[in-house]
């Protein structure tokens, strides 16, 4: 009789998005960086869009985040990643009480920021995801040692130009933004993942920073220490 060896299953790795078209975006870094995990994805539009109708993040949609983030790990999810930097105080809140490893998707950014200068731009084109995202940027360089200056630009319109379905004009007044920008910083970062694609191709005078690739290999590292 033969003994055949069995392989254990893969682990699952949970993305929990607030717009559709990061979907397959993560999905892709995930096998690219991660090709021992299973990555599936959950979808509610609405987290965001809510956030942005009443200006700030309410106790509401926290709560509603985190019934997705538990759905997540009855579905079996070894790790979770929050896509959306809008709902990142509510990521540090509930990643206590989470049986499962829970990320935030801009940490890897903001650690590669501090790591790249003390003068450090923040482009964004959501008010809601500028606060926390500067927050952040304090947050990382006061345990990282270090003194910065944060510079932050709110792209006014742009958001709604892409919800709109206007691609182009929405990467236009992001690359004019950034490029005001340049000129007083060491380092950029793009607030929202949703801006990545506007700047891709583009030459830069100084690191931009874009939260997806930065941040699957950022839960890369941290699933690696564990």
């Amino acid at each position: 009789m033969s003994i055949q060896s069995t392989s254990a299953p893969a682990r699952k790795l949970a993305f929990i998005h607030t717009v559709s078209g990061l979907v397959s975006e993560f999905e892709g870094l995930a096998k690219q960086h991660l090709p021992d995990w299973k990555p599936f994805a959950i979808l509610d539009e609405s987290l965001l869009r809510d956030t942005i109708e009443r200006g700030s993040l309410s106790d509401l949609t926290k709560r509603r985040l985190a019934t997705y983030i538990w759905s997540a790990v009855d579905a079996g999810a070894d790790a979770i990643v929050v896509t959306c930097s809008t709902l990142g105080p509510a990521v540090d809140a509930i990643a206590p009480l989470c049986p499962v490893p829970l990320f935030r998707v801009d940490e890897g950014m903001a650690k590669a920021a501090v790591e790249h200068g003390t003068r450090i731009g923040v482009l964004a084109t959501l008010s809601t995801t500028l606060v926390p995202t500067v927050g952040l940027l304090k947050r990382q360089a006061h345990e990282s040692g270090k003194d910065v200056a944060i510079d932050h630009v709110l792209v006014q319109g742009a958001f709604q130009l892409l919800a709109g379905g206007d691609v182009e004009a929405h990467d236009a007044q992001i690359r004019q933004a950034l490029e005001e920008l340049a000129q007083k910083v060491d380092v950029i970062v793009l607030a929202q993942a949703s801006m990545a694609p506007a700047v891709r191709g583009m030459a830069h005078s100084i690191p931009v920073l874009t939260s997806p690739l930065l941040g699957v290999e950022n839960v890369k590292w941290r699933l690696e220490q564990r």
